[in-house]
């Protein structure tokens, strides 16, 4: 059963979506309501309408299993890109929107990147860079509440960029204590990097421990990815 949303800041169970994932349609992209969503296991996926979505089952990176390939490995330990958390948001956000994908459109439209700006500017929504030469070469950006991280979507103009970002983000993570990385869906690319499948049930009660977790906050400094 899908939930027509108003003014009102609410969100229905998202155990009783509808068989596809969705929850619920209409209300708007404002901070609180962002915050509210992935505090429930919820996500925004389109805009005009705004439609808001829980899968079954949901992507994970499981934190202490994380699959470091042995050619990511060999890209970290080259150094040849400089990581840094939090530098240029806009940049990584929009970079992801003119990635190219299988279809004409993207998701990631300019209604969105006003509003996951808005969420950077208030402390919850983040970026991962990847440089070299001082040309940005990938990105990922999410979203931090409690302790959840949940990934919305990653690009590349470098082979390995946005890997090598995945897996300095998964360090981060766990340097901040952090307890669930969330990738909404498994896909070609996070599944090489070891994203899983859980049922929904599972993820919520993992998010249920999550949202009772203080992880530090990301600061912004530098790290070379070697």
């Amino acid at each position: 059963m899908v939930a027509i949303l108003d003014e009102r800041l609410w969100f229905p169970d998202p155990l009783r979506a509808r068989g596809d994932g969705m929850v619920a349609i209409g209300g708007d992209l404002s901070v609180d309501r962002l915050v509210l969503a992935y505090s429930s296991g919820i996500f925004p996926w389109t805009v005009n309408p705004i439609t808001w979505w829980s899968p079954d089952p949901r992507g994970v990176f499981e934190l202490e299993n994380f699959h470091v390939s042995r050619s990511l490995q060999y890209e970290l330990k080259r150094g040849r890109m400089e990581v840094t958390f939090d530098q240029a948001f806009e940049a990584v956000i929009r970079g992801c929107a003119d990635a190219p994908r299988d279809s004409d459109s993207t998701w990631i439209t300019e209604e969105f990147i006003r509003a996951y700006i808005r969420l950077h500017q208030a402390g919850h929504a983040h970026s991962v860079e990847a440089w070299m030469n001082g040309e940005l070469v990938g990105g990922l950006y999410g979203v931090a509440v409690g302790g959840l991280f949940a990934g919305e979507s990653m690009f590349h103009r470098t082979s390995n960029a946005s890997k090598v970002c995945v897996a300095r983000l998964v360090e981060r993570l766990k340097e901040r204590g952090f307890v669930l990385f969330d990738t909404q869906m498994v896909t070609s690319a996070t599944v090489q990097l070891g994203a899983v499948e859980v049922r929904r049930s599972e993820y919520l009660k993992r998010l249920r421990a999550a949202m009772a977790v203080a992880a530090a906050r990301f600061n912004v400094d530098i790290e070379k990815s070697g």
